[in-house]
């Protein structure tokens, strides 16, 4: 054996005594282990799952049949079934919880105010169903609207409000109407005993008078 193959050989046998032999505080990160290829397979496989989706957060109203459904429960259940047919539909532009029209025999429900208010639709419906009894918020009202459980007052949420175009005052009371559109024939809600009266018959003011105007009639 010549001497080169031996110094190579006894360099071979030192590095394979150090391997063995080296504290294991001094060996390099040891090859993976079943529990840490366990945790890369896992973290592989999620990595491939899709994520979940988040709940849908619209708001769902009732449809528009079911609308008519909640009315005629209501007609018999409150009015014993003597209120006329009426038309319901849902609208985008108003900003108050609801209106009515009895020449056409229409209720709208405010689509904006209730996706902030959902559980307030049936409020609202029974509501406007009072006005084909009661054309305004009088004595009538009021009493008709405590016994079926219903507020006395359409409602509009500030966030949803525009400045009035058109500001009345009832020439008794003095109170505001802040309105969009303008009025022909209205009196005061609070000063008409039971429908139209003349005596308070709105009067328009100029927009803008007045720093602090009252909230819907």
């Amino acid at each position: 054996m010549s001497l080169s193959t031996l110094r190579a050989r006894l360099k071979a046998l030192a590095v394979l005594n150090y391997d063995l032999f080296r504290h294991p505080d001094m060996a390099p990160p040891a090859p993976a282990t079943l529990y840490t290829r366990i945790a890369v397979d896992a973290a592989t496989v999620l990595d491939r799952v899709p994520p979940v989706a988040e709940p849908d957060q619209r708001v769902v109203l009732p449809s528009e049949s079911e609308l008519y459904r909640l009315y005629d429960e209501y007609n018999w259940l409150y009015f014993g079934g003597k209120l006329p047919a009426a038309r319901i539909e849902y609208s985008t532009r108003m900003t108050s919880a609801g209106s009515f029209s009895k020449g056409e025999k229409l209720i709208r429900i405010g689509r904006r105010y209730h996706e902030l208010f959902p559980e307030e639709v049936a409020d609202t419906l029974k509501h406007e169903m009072l006005h084909f009894l009661h054309p305004t918020h009088g004595a009538a009202f009021k009493k008709d609207a405590a016994r079926i459980g219903a507020t006395v007052r359409a409602k509009a949420h500030p966030s949803l409000c525009r400045p009035p175009r058109y500001v009345y005052a009832c020439p008794g009371c003095g109170k505001l109407y802040p309105r969009q559109k303008r009025l022909r024939m209205a009196s005061c809600g609070e000063c008409s005993r039971s429908g139209f009266d003349r005596r308070f018959k709105l009067r328009l003011v100029r927009p803008g008078v007045f720093k602090d105007a009252n909230g819907p009639a």
